[in-house]
């Protein structure tokens, strides 16, 4: 279609070990869910296709390892970064703590041009669990003091706001390189003189 431009986004997953960090990756680019739990090493990636408008979207989700020892691998991983997902466990109140400094430690490595307006989005995963410690008003209050990070509730498990969490944050990075640089795609066409027209060559000097 001529009208459809391609992009393609590079998505950080950020929070502490074990919060569904590779489990909510799982569910929204394979639709698959596993109860086993193995620890990242480093860091791995996904990649999905999504249509937000008229954008086909590639996005490119990078699943970071959140023990403190693979933490030094956070420059090569953070820069070209378009967006951040920040995830916690609503079971796991050290997990929310840590989201300060989840986000800190990544404005610090991929030093975005416009930090203040940097599109995160803020996940707190397991929903699924009887045993919340974290409540929604205080996730709610810290996203508004940090400009607004849209927040979700989800289940990787269940399936439940994932989508809607991915496709948030590939959105709002979409309309920030629109306010970063309102350039077109392509340069616009140059014309070139109708092979039917005479040119001056071809005229009659009389």
């Amino acid at each position: 279609m001529a009208g459809r431009k391609k992009a393609l986004l590079k998505v950080i997953v950020l929070g502490d070990s074990g919060v569904g960090k590779t489990s909510l990756m799982g569910q929204f680019v394979l639709h698959k869910f596993s109860n086993q739990y193995k620890a990242t090493i480093g860091a791995d990636f996904l990649t999905k296709e999504v249509q937000i408008d008229d954008r086909l979207v590639t996005m490119q989700i990078w699943d970071t390892a959140g023990q403190e020892r693979f933490q030094s691998l956070g420059v090569a991983f953070y820069r070209g970064a378009d967006c951040c997902i920040l995830v916690y466990d609503v079971t796991s109140p050290n997990s929310f703590k840590s989201l300060d400094s989840w986000r800190d430690e990544f404005l610090i490595q991929a030093g975005p041009r416009d930090p203040e307006n940097f599109p995160f989005v803020v996940i707190g995963n397991k929903t699924d669990l009887d045993n919340r410690t974290v409540q929604a008003r205080k996730a709610l209050n810290w996203c508004a003091d940090k400009s607004n990070i849209p927040h979700f509730e989800t289940s990787a498990k269940e399936g439940v706001n994932v989508e809607k969490a991915f496709e948030t944050v590939a959105r709002n990075a979409l309309a920030r390189e629109k306010d970063i640089d309102p350039t077109p795609d392509f340069p616009s066409p140059i014309r070139l003189p109708e092979q039917n027209q005479p040119t001056n060559k071809d005229k009659c000097p009389c």
